[in-house]
């Protein structure tokens, strides 16, 4: 039986990636994500699991490297510029097709920058990152709820298409408390994972986990059976959720916790006559492209909504190619876009 608990939103990652099987996790910690490591060591030990305080974010990202080699379900935290020291590692791991979890939650930036929340770190999650050709699946929650479903997802998504899955929310979700639902484990023992390093037994033969082809021809194939990989990633996995689209004429898109205020701003939208409807983006990679290009002949114009100088904002007018203006509000350092600041753009917008 499922119960309802009130839970943060850090502390709900780490509840539901227990509930998801995870038994290893390293990490550094680094404000706001701390309490997802204090949460595992204190749950890890109750469960068989193991929890280990790295003594960097770069180890703690090669400890990811060895334990999803062994075939174990495994996942790291940490914020921005934690995330930045990890990105030679998401690198090899994504060239040794390894599947794993990786949370940031996203802080200010550029450089140590603050503790307060942000959305700046979108062209690092969804362009890679680190070195070479190479995609991670990102998923961006907008409430504690959600935080726990895809924290719990991502875990089958790393499996099934043996790949990083990158979960970002900011600050304000890692910290805010709502009431969740945490929904009974369904998962018993793992399926095997025959491509793992765990050892032979002189039954099988030797599996390499490597990133390195030294024959330019023999690392051109392995980039294009991971691009063929991605595809079939971009056709399966997009999320996204719609909210008044349906007769709206002009429409805000946004993600994570500004999504919540974006749909407050509909909402009064709605009130004053201008039809607005949301679009959220609840993938960041793949992202979903194609419905809001369906949008494009119904519409008037995009408001893009973000914690950060236009990120997001490059990948919806990309969508829209042209066809209709895209309109943008943002605020940078931590500092949170207002309603009745996203309301004047919606009514620029219209006018």
């Amino acid at each position: 039986m499922s119960k309802k608990v009130l839970m943060k939103g850090n502390e709900a990652i780490a509840e539901a990636a227990i509930q998801a099987g995870c038994r290893h996790y390293f990490a550094y910690p680094i404000t706001p994500q701390t309490e997802i490591a204090a949460y595992m060591a204190s749950k890890m030990p109750e469960v068989g699991g193991v929890f280990l305080q790295a003594e960097s974010e770069i180890s703690a990202i090669n400890m990811v490297y060895g334990a999803a080699s062994a075939g174990a379900r495994v996942m790291t935290s940490s914020s921005s510029p934690g995330i930045s020291l990890m990105q030679e590692g998401l690198s090899y791991i994504a060239g040794c097709e390894l599947p794993c979890v990786i949370v940031n939650v996203m802080r200010g930036g550029p450089g140590l920058g603050g503790i307060l929340p942000s959305q700046a770190d979108y062209f690092q999650a969804v362009k890679g990152g680190g070195h070479g050709d190479y995609k991670n699946i990102v998923l961006a929650p907008s409430s504690v709820q959600e935080i726990f479903d895809l924290t719990y997802k991502a875990f089958d998504l790393a499996d099934t298409y043996r790949t990083a899955v990158m979960i970002v929310i900011d600050g304000h979700l890692g910290q805010v408390m709502e009431p969740m639902e945490i929904k009974p484990s369904q998962k018993g023992s793992l399926s095997p994972k025959d491509w793992a390093a765990t050892g032979t037994k002189c039954r099988r033969p030797h599996n390499v986990i490597t990133s390195l082809y030294i024959v330019g021809d023999e690392l051109e194939q392995h980039n294009t059976r991971l691009q063929h990989k991605y595809a079939g990633i971009e056709e399966r996995e997009a999320g996204y959720e719609m909210y008044n689209c349906e007769d709206a004429e002009i429409i805000l898109v946004s993600y994570g916790s500004v999504a919540r205020m974006a749909k407050e701003v509909v909402r009064l939208a709605n009130q004053e006559g201008i039809k607005a409807g949301l679009f959220r983006p609840v993938t960041l990679w793949p992202f979903p492209s194609n419905p809001i290009n369906q949008l494009v002949d119904k519409v008037k114009a995009f408001v893009v909504v973000e914690m950060s100088t236009g990120q997001m904002l490059e990948d919806v007018r990309l969508a829209v190619n042209g066809k209709r203006p895209v309109y943008f509000h943002g605020r940078t350092g931590g500092m949170v876009p207002m309603k009745n600041d996203i309301l004047d753009v919606v009514k620029n917008a219209v006018s």
